[in-house]
């Protein structure tokens, strides 16, 4: 999805497309709080009624943002793992595969933090009064998650994960990745120096990988 430029007016075409573009451009600015429907129609130059024309509130963009900034995650996961390179030893490959997978993970989150926070994000109930559609869109999958999973299943199948432990595996994986996003995004491990980063995030890969494959 393109995204539009800040000031951009929209003549013609797919307006709904048009405010999901500068409302994902809002989110990238600044998070899920920059993500008002007002604004993204103003980025466009519609008035908000011509924007609620095609989203019912505030609450309804923000689950699409978040749907896109959730396919873009994953998106940035599949690229890193398609730029790790290829070994003649199956279980080598898996692991790298799991690790390429974690860093695409975190390195979004690290490029991308107002997308990143907007994925995982929880759009607000509509207040009374606030027209709601006739039924709530369906929650999409996580893809990322399911790229994680699928690839400490690969693991298993080689023989190399935890036997029996591969729901919670997948699971512990994600909780690792995911809190250590946050960490550098938003705790103290922002602070760090970009080697620094490099030093924590590669352990961090390390150890998700090691646990997936301990005896």
């Amino acid at each position: 999805m393109a995204a539009t430029s800040a000031g951009k007016t929209y003549h013609h075409g797919d307006l709904r497309n048009a405010l999901i573009c500068a409302a994902v451009d809002l989110a990238g600015e600044g998070g899920p709080e920059r993500v008002v429907l007002r604004e993204a129609a103003r980025r466009v130059g519609v008035s908000p009624t011509a924007a609620y024309r095609h989203f019912d509130g505030r609450g309804e963009l923000l689950r699409t943002v978040r749907a896109h900034a959730r396919r873009e995650l994953a998106a940035a996961m599949e690229r890193a793992a398609a730029r790790e390179p290829g070994a003649d030893d199956p279980v080598l490959a898996a692991e790298r595969r799991v690790t390429a997978l974690c860093r695409g993970y975190v390195g979004f989150a690290v490029e991308q933090p107002g997308l990143y926070r907007a994925a995982f994000c929880v759009p607000r109930p509509a207040t009374a009064g606030e027209p709601t559609p006739d039924r709530p869109p369906a929650e999409p999958e996580i893809r990322a998650f399911t790229l994680l999973r699928e690839a400490l299943e690969a693991l298993a199948v080689l023989g190399t994960a935890r036997r029996g432990a591969r729901p919670a595996t997948g699971a512990a994986a994600w909780s690792a990745v995911h809190g250590l996003s946050l960490l550098l995004v938003d705790g103290p491990l922002r602070r760090l120096s970009a080697q620094g980063r490099s030093v924590v995030v590669e352990a961090t890969l390390a150890m998700v990988v090691c646990g997936a494959t301990a005896d």
